[in-house]
């Protein structure tokens, strides 16, 4: 628990260091991942506040509501506590922790509900307020130790989840929802019981990428676009593969999985510090376009993958932010044709200074499946 501890005040720290560079005096938090980012906490929305107050000198302070306050009081010394009850608008503790700290720039997450930001400018007019992205995103996109074991760990389970699952689940004549199910099990039986997302999108359901797995039953010869994760102590899996039923529906599947895999390996081999992150979607619709199928790949080729399934960096063309070690992102091209099906290979790939690591390590050739 110390070392915990200290990974969040190094966090708290950092942020602090960031906050300088900003002119920022507070950063306000609401109920999210950021919370939890920097207490190990998690923590959701509701119509009672909590917060977390970081000023850029003094305690950091936790604002939450008297019947949850015993849920917070393993945090410890390092924080603060304005303990409010039934009766009381939490946004006046806010206000009175404001105005002792001095704070003058005060900047705010974006998970938190407007009502509870309108209130404190409101009450306090004379504040300038400030999105927080411009500190969170610089810490939460560039990963600790700490965290890479946590992802690392979440995409291990996740894999063997996947090899307990090809080998013992039949899918023809099953409908999507049967088989996810079947996966959101394999998931718990390899501990990951919190699934986060269960795509299964067959046949012409796969040229839809974010597919809503559906009671539609499975044929023989139907690619299966298979997009699915879990959350290991906060952090998220993301893996997504393309088996069939049965066998392939034709030559031209095979040649276009062929294309995709090309795809993901380009983008693979681009993913290294300091390439901008265009640059890696770049490498892997070059594959797809030249081979004839530019129209047909319709989504970025990552996104980063932390405390939250998709966070920044975001691998798309527009964004020349350059990767630096410590950041995870997916590396996941496809090809969506309408109403015959999809494909799309997906693994979670850690930024090194030697370039990229895969955290996924099951096959992505063609899998065929009963």
């Amino acid at each position: 628990m110390a070392e915990q501890n200290n990974v969040y005040q190094t966090r708290i720290q950092r942020a602090r260091d960031l906050m300088r560079d900003e002119g920022l005096d507070m950063l306000f938090i609401g109920p999210s991942s950021d919370f939890r980012y920097f207490t190990g906490h998690p923590v959701k929305q509701s119509e009672r506040l909590t917060a977390l107050l970081i000023p850029y000198d003094g305690t950091p302070t936790v604002v939450v509501p008297q019947l949850e306050a015993p849920l917070v009081a393993h945090l410890g010394d390092d924080f603060e506590y304005e303990i409010w009850t039934e009766t009381e608008n939490p946004i006046d503790r806010v206000v009175e922790r404001v105005r002792r700290s001095g704070s003058e720039a005060i900047a705010i997450n974006d998970q938190i509900w407007a009502g509870f930001v309108i209130q404190l400018q409101h009450e306090l007019p004379n504040r300038s307020y400030a999105r927080g992205v411009n500190v969170l995103k610089q810490l939460r996109s560039v990963k600790d130790q700490f965290e890479l074991d946590l992802l690392k760990e979440a995409s291990r389970r996740t894999d063997n989840a996947w090899e307990s699952f090809i080998k013992s689940v039949k899918v023809i004549g099953r409908t999507e929802e049967e088989v996810a199910e079947d996966l959101k099990g394999a998931l718990a039986d390899h501990g990951m019981p919190d699934v986060a997302f269960c795509i299964v999108a067959s046949g012409p359901n796969g040229s839809s990428p974010h597919h809503h797995t559906a009671d539609r039953r499975i044929q023989a010869g139907d690619p299966i676009v298979m997009d699915f994760g879990g959350i290991h102590e906060g952090y998220f899996s993301d893996v997504t593969r393309t088996p069939v039923a049965g066998h392939v529906p034709d030559d031209n599947f095979t040649t276009a999985y062929d294309i995709v895999l090309e795809a993901q390996q380009a983008a693979f081999e681009k993913i290294a510090p300091g390439v901008p992150c265009q640059d890696v979607d770049r490498a892997a619709r070059k594959v797809i376009t030249d081979h004839g199928y530019g129209d047909y790949f319709i989504h970025r080729v990552g996104h980063g993958i932390g405390m939250t399934g998709h966070e920044d960096p975001y691998l798309v063309e527009g964004n020349a932010e350059p990767l630096q070690a410590g950041m995870v992102v997916s590396d996941e091209p496809g090809i969506y044709m309408p109403g015959k099906w999809g494909i799309r290979i997906e693994d979670s790939v850690a930024v090194t200074a030697s370039g990229g690591e895969r955290y996924n390590h099951v096959s992505r050739e063609i899998t065929i499946l009963e």
